[in-house]
């Protein structure tokens, strides 16, 4: 984990001592997601178990954007917490040049490809604070075609 990743969740942290009100269930939230990708994650709910996320990474000489949608069920024994899964697609730029661990060419490259998605979530009871781990199986079919296996860290500020 970078610096940036470090200095972010120590961020959550104080934010989750210093603020103090009831955002256990929440529409939407945004913030910052580490892993891959990593970058900026906006997630909204539709309904009381669908949700949409939009990744905005940023690496490799370029940038991606991921949409996700999303089905998050509860899990009884501990209050906030949901599993989900869900499944979505994935268009991203990179340079090769860059050291883009997917391809070993240089030069400029367009990815984009089918993504799945199975994570962990917490919301928090006392703070507008959530978090979630995942992993994102996805099948790339455009440049460097094949199956990977992302996983990632999202820290978000939730609103009602």
């Amino acid at each position: 984990m970078n610096k940036i990743n470090l200095k972010l969740l120590a961020l959550a942290a104080m934010l989750l001592v210093a603020v103090n009100v009831n955002a256990q269930q929440y529409n939407t939230g945004i913030g910052l997601r580490g892993g891959l990708p990593s970058g900026i994650t906006v997630k909204h709910f539709f309904a009381q178990k669908s949700a949409v996320e939009g990744i905005l990474s940023f690496g490799w000489g370029g940038i991606g954007i991921t949409g996700l949608y999303q089905l998050h069920n509860s899990i009884p024994d501990v209050q906030g917490l949901y599993w989900y899964y869900g499944g979505g697609a994935h268009f991203a730029t990179a340079n090769a040049d860059k050291h883009n661990p997917f391809d070993s060419s240089s030069g400029d490259e367009i990815f984009l490809g089918a993504d799945g998605v199975l994570g962990l979530e917490y919301t928090f009871k006392d703070a507008p604070i959530n978090i979630s781990l995942d992993i994102l199986p996805i099948l790339n079919l455009i440049e460097s075609p094949g199956i990977w296996f992302n996983a990632g860290l999202s820290v978000r500020y939730t609103f009602k």
